[in-house]
């Protein structure tokens, strides 16, 4: 019996996204939400599926959070998987439209990710510190700190005041303390 399940198994067993995408600033690689999709189309077309992906913006007190749905359908039946970014209406360097459009392709990736099982798991050693300093965090991934007084920190902080980089494209490669945050965008 050839049922979307099945053939999810089999795409979620093929799938190969590539990480083509550089973050010169963090010194990785990484892949977007248009990687993900120009990678699983072929698979989609050999198996007569589609991928619907949508955004809802919702307002949790004084937070606002984009949740992105990223669903995989053969015309009778669903399969869906959900994430949410919150959404800094303050960035610096961005205007609003570009905070919600950050945050919504941010959702977007990691609902793709959740459907076809990809893993963005870090190499232990691109994150290691070499102090034994590597903190845990979801999905598996390991990320050190940014502490203060460092060069990174240094580094951190003349990105986000060149405008060029934000709070969260530091998120993405470090662990950042409240007090840390603060202290970058000083």
């Amino acid at each position: 019996m050839n049922t979307l399940n099945n053939k999810l198994v089999d795409i979620q067993g093929r799938l190969k996204a590539p990480k083509n995408q550089r973050n010169s600033f963090g010194n990785y690689n990484y892949r977007s939400c248009e990687d993900i999709l120009e990678a699983v189309k072929p698979l989609l077309q050999e198996h007569k599926l589609t991928v619907k992906l949508t955004d809802e913006t919702i307002q949790l007190g004084e937070l606002y959070v984009i949740e992105a749905t990223a669903s995989i359908s053969d015309g009778d039946n669903t399969i869906s998987v959900m994430a949410q970014a919150g959404i800094n209406l303050n960035k610096k360097g961005m205007d609003i439209a570009q905070s919600f459009g950050a945050s919504s392709s941010y959702a977007r990736k990691y609902a793709l990710n959740g459907l076809f099982l990809i893993d963005d798991t870090k190499d232990a050693d691109s994150t290691n510190n070499h102090k034994g300093e590597v903190e845990p965090v979801e999905n598996g991934n390991t990320k050190s700190w940014l502490n203060k007084n460092t060069p990174q920190f240094e580094n951190a902080k003349k990105a986000i005041a060149s405008g060029k980089f934000t709070i969260a494209n530091i998120r993405d490669k470090y662990n950042v303390s409240k007090e840390v945050a603060e202290l970058l965008q000083k």
